[in-house]
Formats: structure tokens, sequence, C-alpha cells
């Protein structure tokens, strides 16, 4: 048995369906599999850094399989290496990853497991270098980590943003009206690009593809001569159009990713309005697309990653994050994810089959 008595794990960044089967997994693997004992380190790398742990047992876990959101809590803002002491307001953001390194050393750990996006992982690869046992557990709704085919969240957000439209649909059709959805997705695609083409949507536009405002005139336009009296737009909201930036909606000091997107949805309907007569209207999902019960594969699939990930703590292979590609769960090195996007190939078979059955990319 190559690991000693305990490990821990965390879940950093923004919260997705799923995070609760991983917990699960690992917990029960651990103790079932390993005899380990497995603490919960709360609110990600700032409970890390400011002592808040729990142990998990069996029990702790039972009944959360189905839940969405996380029962360790999570934060998005929180960079060990240019923290601010929420004690001294006053201090100015320093290096703090000592002292996450004598936390890890007083909790007698020998391995932290980190569930986590890019922002995340990418702490976890820096403190990796600096020795801590590190294993990452992918986790987006935005399924723009690299290494990997998939992130755990995004098929329940995939589904979540699907039903959304769905019922857009129907009033969009009663009122003869062109409904413009945004979802979520940072400066990846995916989550529209999967969501627009299973609900059915008549435009979808992603940042990896640059629109031209006039072209999806055109072809809502085209649509009206035609006999269809409503269109469907979906828009990331990294989507971009020629010759503009991104509409960022906020900047959030202190933030490891200060940026926050939002906008582009009522940008491009007030435009579409203007240009084509139509009315049009707007509705931003938001956070609706990372709440609610995980779907049957994200449960599925975050167990078998924290399986995986408990495995890799046996062996002492540190420095790796658990990766589906293909249908085989492997590791991937840390630094694979470390400062990268997996962002939509414009080759991507989703793009094809979406623009071999008419939907448009408005380029």
């Amino acid at each position: 048995m190559a690991l000693n008595k305990r490990i821990g794990i965390l879940t950093g960044g923004g919260d997705c369906p799923g995070l609760n089967a991983v917990i699960r997994a690992v917990t029960r693997t651990a103790i079932l599999g390993y005899g380990l004992e497995v603490i919960g380190i709360q609110d990600g790398f700032l409970g890390f850094l400011l002592n808040k742990t729990r142990s998990l047992s069996g029990e702790d876990v039972a009944g959360i399989l189905d839940q969405g959101g996380t029962i360790l809590g999570t934060s998005n803002r929180t960079d060990p290496f240019h923290f601010s002491d929420p004690n001294q307001p006053e201090e100015k953001p320093r290096d703090y990853s000592a002292d996450l390194i004598r936390n890890f050393e007083r909790l007698k750990l020998d391995a932290l497991l980190c569930a986590g996006g890019d922002g995340t992982l990418t702490i976890a690869s820096r403190l990796a270098i600096q020795g801590l046992p590190l294993i990452g557990i992918p986790k987006t709704i935005d399924n723009d980590l690299m290494g990997t085919d998939l992130s755990i969240g995004f098929d329940t957000a995939v589904a979540n943003a699907t039903e959304a439209i769905d019922k857009i649909h129907s009033t969009a059709q009663s009122h003869h009206r062109i409904m413009v959805v945004e979802t979520m997705g940072r400066y990846a695609g995916w989550l529209a690009l999967k969501a627009g083409l299973a609900s059915g949507g008549d435009v979808i536009l992603i940042p990896e593809i640059p629109f031209d405002l006039f072209r999806i005139v055109r072809q809502v336009k085209k649509r009206t001569q035609a006999g269809h009296r409503f269109s469907i737009i979906v828009v990331a909201e990294g989507a971009w159009a020629k010759g503009k930036k991104a509409v960022v909606k906020r900047r959030i000091i202190g933030s490891p990713d200060p940026i926050r997107l939002g906008g582009i949805g009522t940008w491009l309907t007030d435009r579409i309005e203007r240009e084509t007569g139509i009315e049009s209207r707007v509705s931003v999902l938001g956070h609706l697309q990372r709440g609610g019960t995980p779907t049957a594969f994200d449960r599925n699939f975050a167990t078998r990653l924290g399986v995986a990930a408990v495995s890799l703590a046996a062996q002492k292979k540190y420095g790796r994050m658990v990766a589906l590609q293909g249908t085989r769960i492997i590791s991937v090195p840390l630094e694979t994810v470390r400062g990268k996007t997996r962002f939509v190939p414009l080759d991507s078979p989703w793009v094809k089959t979406a623009r071999a059955i008419g939907i448009g990319f408005g380029d």
C-alpha cells in the first residue's frame, strides 16, 4: 500500500452539478478500498488558507449523489499566490503558498485532490511544482480544459440550457418573435454549440467564429420569407462580432479571473430588431445552467473520475489530472491544463453537423 493514512479533497472555482458525486466517490473509495481517512477542505483554497476543514465519513456522503453544488463549498476568488488575508484588510496581496503548504503538513495529508476548472487546476499545478502531492479532477460547465474530452458538469449544463431553449421555442413561435438566448461558456463555445444543436437553434454564435451581424439578419429574413415566423439564436457569452471585442459585463477586483463576460445577447437583440423590424427578446440563462440535479451521465462520470483520482494517489502518481479521452479514463500532467483553453475546433464534427442541417454561425 503506497499511501499512509490521510488524503484531502477540495472543490474550487464555480460550482456545478456532479461535484458531490466526486466527493462521494473519493470518500467511499478511500475508506472502503484503502482504509484512509478523508479530510474535506471547505470553500476551496480560501478554506485551506483559513484552516476550514472537516472529516468525511461514509455517512457524511450518503445521499448526496443526486445533489447539485458541493457540500464542501467553494471559492472562485482565492489565489494563494496573490492573496489578502481577510483578517488584515490593510494588507496588500502577497504570496501565501508557503502558508498553504504548512497547513497541508499540519493536517498530515498524504495527498490533496483538487476538483476544479482552469483557475483551480492552474493553482494546483503551481503548488505541485513546489512539491505538494496533488491530483486534479476536471470540472467546468464550460468544457474548456485541455487534456480531457469532457469535464464534470458540462453534460448537465447542456441539458439545462437545452430544456430552457425548448421552452423558449413555444413562446417565440406563439408571438412570432426572434428570441436570442445567451449561454455561459466564457471564451469557448462548447455549451452554446451543444445546447443550440440539441434544441434546434436556427443560429449559433460562438467565440471561435466571429460573426457578421448582417449575415445573421439575412438568414432571419430568409426564414421569414420561407414562412417561418420566428427564429431562435443561441449566443455564447464570449461570442463577438467581427471588428469588435467580447462584451464585458463587469470586472471583479482581486479575482484570479477578474473579467465577467455578459451582455452580448442584449447587444445582439437590439441590433437585430432594428435591422429586421421583427420584435426580438433576449433571455440570459445565467446560473440556471450550472444548478440543479446532475444528469445520470455526470453522476457516473464524476464517480469514475473520483475512483481514478484515489487510485492515482495510491500509486503516488502526483502532479496529474484524471481525464476522459474517448471512452477511457486516463491521466495527464497538470501542466497540460495550466494557462490553456480548449476551444471548439473550426473543423469540429459538431460544427460540421450543425452546418449540414442549415444552422448558421453568422460567418
